[in-house]
């Protein structure tokens, strides 16, 4: 009896950590190509760190966007370029 509570828990907690991690999905995603220079939100392929990016719309600087918003951005991409 007392092993198939144990079980019955550890599956129901396993569900519930499942469940929640789902909840939260990220609800934004990096858009490369679209950035100013000195307006990257983080390091890219030339650049150390961010807001250091070099020139407007480097294909290796990203910002965070809302999700779904980069691919209507004219010249945004969801993956970046390493040079």
């Amino acid at each position: 009896m007392k092993t198939t509570l144990t079980i019955a828990a550890a599956l129901g907690s396993a569900l519930l950590l499942a469940a929640q991690v789902q909840a939260q999905a990220p609800t934004t995603e990096k858009c490369y190509g679209v950035a100013k220079a000195g307006k990257n939100d983080c390091q890219t392929a030339t650049s150390s760190c961010a807001g250091t990016s070099k020139k407007d719309h480097e294909a290796s600087a990203w910002l965070s966007l809302p999700k779904g918003t980069c691919e209507k951005i004219a010249g945004g991409s969801l993956t970046g370029s390493k040079g």
